[in-house]
């Protein structure tokens, strides 16, 4: 039996997604602040310290809670929506950027799943949005994350995002999978993280991919994103960013046709 609250969903669109939570009367979903796209009449909305996973913790550990939120990236508090009508009422949460969101079903995925700093979305009630310290020094240097990741904690439905298209891989016991660590969204448990230099003198100097590659040795399931969000912000700030100084030339202009930028 689920000690979460437990939700029914859909999700719509495709590059810019949104899921659409449906609520009994008394059920309630809780979602990152600045989530919110749309709800029924009959639903209310509350804003709330931490997650709200436990109702007894007091001022100071509801504070100790939201504080951990905030060394994971996200906000200092969370919005509850409870379903506080008659019959099934609905309310959807969008994704800040473009890309996927992933459903995922905490209690057939072994009770915790652990996932990027900015990656959580949207939960049922009774979820616990932690942090996951990497014990590993290396991996918390040099794993693209830092030290601090976020644990997904319960036996609900939980919502997370990621930027481009988003796949699942399931990896056997022993099966090796090296990827780039920003590509990293969500991984189970039993999965074993850590970071693996790159090496060679090429490789390192010119190859372009970084230094350092996470490495995620299995049992387990691994979700990739082909989009880290900081990949897109760089590339909108290189083109984004001032033209040539020849920009008035001959030279500046033919530099850009040949860059595709035109005149």
């Amino acid at each position: 039996m689920r000690t979460n609250h437990e939700i029914d969903y859909k999700i719509y669109g495709e590059e810019m997604q949104y899921v659409e939570v449906e609520l009994d009367p008394g059920e309630t979903a809780i979602a990152e602040s600045g989530a919110f796209m749309m709800m029924d009449d009959g639903i209310q909305m509350e804003t709330i310290f931490g997650d709200g996973a436990k109702a007894n913790t007091g001022f100071f550990g509801k504070l100790m809670a939201a504080g951990k939120r905030v060394i994971t990236g996200e906000s200092l508090f969370m919005t509850a929506f409870s379903n506080v009508g008659q019959g099934k009422k609905k309310v959807s949460f969008a994704s800040p950027y473009p890309g996927k969101i992933i459903p995922l079903d905490l209690m057939e995925l072994g009770g915790k799943i652990v996932a990027q700093k900015d990656a959580f979305l949207a939960a049922a009630k009774g979820v616990s949005v932690g942090i996951e310290f990497q014990r590993k020094l290396g991996t918390g240097l040099f794993g693209g994350e830092g030290f601090i990741m976020q644990k997904l904690e319960g036996d609900g439905m939980a919502f997370v995002h990621a930027g481009g298209h988003v796949f699942e891989r399931t990896l056997q016991p022993g099966e090796l999978l090296r990827i780039d660590t920003g590509c990293l969204v969500a991984y189970t448990q039993t999965i074993d993280y850590d970071i693996q230099f790159v090496g060679g003198i090429k490789n390192t100097l010119f190859g372009g991919e970084g230094l350092f590659f996470a490495t995620l040795r299995g049992p387990g399931k691994v979700w990739i994103q082909t989009l880290p969000i900081s990949r897109l912000a760089g590339r909108i700030l290189t083109y984004g960013g001032p033209r040539r100084k020849e920009e008035g030339s001959i030279l500046g202009g033919l530099g850009n046709m040949l860059d595709g930028d035109g005149w």
